[in-house]
């Protein structure tokens, strides 16, 4: 019997999408379906807990993963955002529908095997807000029984450790520590010039633990942090990071992710190429009215192998 841990050649297309807000339409499920991905990843921030947005991606008929953002328990987590809540709390939880809705897709503090390429998803802490302080701490205890960083990092890691496959994509909706401090970073703190990292220290120990026990990692998408700066427009966020493990690290929060361009709706994703288990290329494509590709910018692209002569 081949052993579940052997590895496998993976080539497959990707679809990031990064935070939605509200911006989600029937024309982008078979805008996907044209470009022809494989599997479609979710980073969260569907709108102010959307149900309904929610509901419409949950019915894509992709193999897909999902995670949740701050804005989706946006009137449950916190005091000021119950008493902006617009239904009542007493009678529904939109919090857990749009969990309901998502069903296994959704792998906040869990894991998606995905048998057909041998590699599984797992996600870190939903609904984060980012940064190092312990934010929406009400949520994370009671809908997961976690009231700590740490914690919440061997909540991910034994996700990773129930893994089927040895190869892992990480899912957030922000992203780890550890990719730079400056505001142009992908978790730059960019709303003044000093910068700091804001990226989440409980996933960036996650993924060091995920390595040092062997797990191959392509790719950690994640979002949240948007790609323009709050204290600069000279600057814009910088998508990709490729670690000294190689481990390819997105930030697809690219917002708005629909616009209007000369009368013409174009809308995004980030899509990521994977060669035999590597990434090998990392773009961002706004997608037209029929579909074609108006435009594409690169931001990744593999070296390829040098051939040593004899």
């Amino acid at each position: 019997m081949t052993s579940q841990k052997t590895q496998s050649i993976i080539n497959l297309k990707i679809a990031v999408v990064g935070d939605v807000h509200d911006q989600w339409e029937a024309e982008d499920g078979i805008a996907l379906k044209h470009l022809g991905v494989d599997l479609v990843l979710f980073v969260g921030d569907f709108g102010n807990e959307s149900v309904e947005v929610v509901r419409a991606i949950a019915s894509l008929d992709l193999p897909k993963a999902a995670v949740m953002g701050n804005h989706d328990a946006w009137y449950s987590a916190t005091e000021w955002g119950r008493k902006k809540c617009p239904y009542d709390r007493s009678q529904e939880d939109w919090v857990q529908l749009q969990l309901d809705l998502l069903g296994s897709s959704q792998v906040g503090y869990r894991k998606l095997d995905f048998p057909q390429w041998r590699l599984t998803v797992v996600g870190s802490r939903p609904f984060t807000w980012g940064g190092p302080e312990w934010k929406f701490a009400d949520i994370s205890r009671e809908r997961y029984g976690v009231t700590s960083l740490e914690e919440s990092t061997d909540r991910i890691v034994a996700a990773v450790k129930s893994a089927a496959y040895e190869t892992i994509i990480f899912l957030g909706h922000n992203g780890p520590s550890g990719l730079g401090d400056r505001p142009e970073d992908p978790c730059g703190k960019d709303w003044h010039p000093i910068g700091g990292d804001f990226g989440d220290p409980d996933f960036g120990a996650a993924i060091s633990q995920a390595l040092t026990i062997g797990k191959t990692i392509p790719l950690v998408a994640f979002g949240h942090m948007h790609h323009t700066l709050r204290h600069t427009k000279k600057v814009l966020r910088k998508s990709v990071f490729r670690s000294p493990e190689g481990v390819i690290y997105l930030n697809a929060a690219r917002v708005p992710r629909i616009v209007d361009h000369n009368g013409e709706k174009l809308r995004n994703f980030s899509i990521v190429c994977l060669e035999d288990g590597v990434v090998s290329e990392v773009s961002l494509i706004w997608v037209g009215n029929d579909f074609h590709i108006a435009s594409e910018e690169i931001f990744y692209k593999r070296s390829p192998p040098v051939v040593q002569s004899a």
